[in-house]
């Protein structure tokens, strides 16, 4: 059983940071890709970024070079830090993971079967 639990969320102005975090618990957590989706009211599933068990990263075209995505193996998790962040970035931010993953389909919510509640990101403008 595995079992996926974001954290870090909140509440942050114009041009703030925020860092979120992923718990990844059961599997084997060095082979999981991990990524990280979001999904705002009325708008579909986004791809934010991914990190493969390689540790390269992939990152959606609206959040590069304002998110670095990270993994840290021996404490199981994955961190996303958001810098320069807009209004358009809130949303319910999901963590997501699973192992196989290709990469043409790593930004394809579709092939993730494990994903975590989610935890909202609110940028006030």
């Amino acid at each position: 059983q595995v079992q996926v639990v974001e954290s870090g969320g909140g509440l942050v102005q114009t041009g703030g940071s925020l860092r979120l975090s992923c718990a990844v618990a059961g599997g084997t957590f060095r082979s999981f890709t991990v990524g990280w989706f979001r999904q705002a009211p009325g708008k579909e599933r986004e791809f934010v970024a991914a990190i493969r068990s390689s540790r390269h990263t992939y990152y959606g075209d609206s959040v590069k070079g304002r998110f670095t995505i990270s993994r840290d193996n021996a404490k199981y998790t994955v961190s996303l830090e958001m810098n320069s962040l807009r209004p358009e970035d809130t949303a319910v931010y999901y963590c997501a993971a699973d192992t196989g993953i290709i990469l043409s389909s790593i930004g394809n919510y579709r092939h993730y079967d494990y994903w975590g509640q989610g935890t909202q990101v609110t940028v006030s403008s």
